[in-house]
């Protein structure tokens, strides 16, 4: 593995759902955010359909609240929300439309988001919602660059994306050296208390995490790494 690049100031956290950072990501957006590095979120959906147990619109006002809490909780406080419906995301131009208007926006020189692969690392299936938002992700990073795409945004095209990272994906090869923030990253997973609250079993946040970091931090000779796939723009 290789480590990440940090020698940048402004990142995009764009992900399907509140809580998809907070499975890795977040820890080392704690890390930037305390180098002085600026990051801001922008989530797809605000959930709504992640709780069988309770109305869409009771979680979407729960989950918003949540990922706000779990972004503060690593120094991140520009928050956004797409407002796309959760469980049904769809790969194309309109969704390639919204988060190339969002890059060009916000202008970052890195961008973070999940998994787009097939499996998670161990083999599990991805949901249709990540693999979508990814591919988009990266798709609209060069859709954003180019000026003869959705010009009718009537934003100036960004070309300073120098690259994407994805986390847990199974084919990550780079890291981040997240010694000394696993308990930020903590924190802003236990923010979505609610959430965990009605899944109906145990969920150990801490345990979780440090069962990524450490063996990752094991190959790579520091204390805790956070794996990401990283793609150039």
């Amino acid at each position: 593995m290789e480590p990440v690049p940090e020698d940048w100031d402004r990142a995009l956290a764009i992900v399907a759902h509140p809580d998809d950072l907070e499975y890795g990501g977040s820890t080392a957006v704690a890390k930037w955010t305390s180098q002085g590095k600026s990051v801001t979120q922008v989530l797809a959906t605000r959930g709504e359909a992640g709780i069988d147990g309770m109305d869409p619109d009771e979680v979407r006002r729960v989950r918003t609240l949540e990922q706000i809490e779990a972004a503060r909780r690593v120094g991140v406080k520009d928050v956004e929300f797409l407002d796309l419906q959760d469980g049904v995301l769809e790969y194309g131009l309109p969704l390639r439309r919204l988060l190339a208007a969002a890059i060009r926006r916000h202008r970052p020189e890195v961008v973070l988001s999940v998994n787009f692969r097939e499996t998670f690392p161990g083999g599990g299936f991805n949901m249709a919602d990540h693999r979508v938002l990814g591919l988009a992700v990266a798709d609209a990073i060069r859709d954003a660059a180019n000026r003869w795409v959705f010009r009718d945004l009537g934003l100036e095209p960004w070309q300073g994306v120098r690259f994407a990272l994805f986390g847990g994906s199974p084919q990550a090869a780079h890291y981040v050296d997240v010694t000394g923030h696993l308990q930020d990253g903590v924190g802003s997973l236990l923010a979505h208390e609610v959430y965990f609250g009605n899944l109906g079993a145990d969920f150990d946040a801490a345990a979780f995490l440090t069962g990524i970091v450490e063996p990752t931090g094991r190959a790579v000779g520091v204390e805790h790494a956070m794996p990401f796939e990283m793609i150039g723009a």
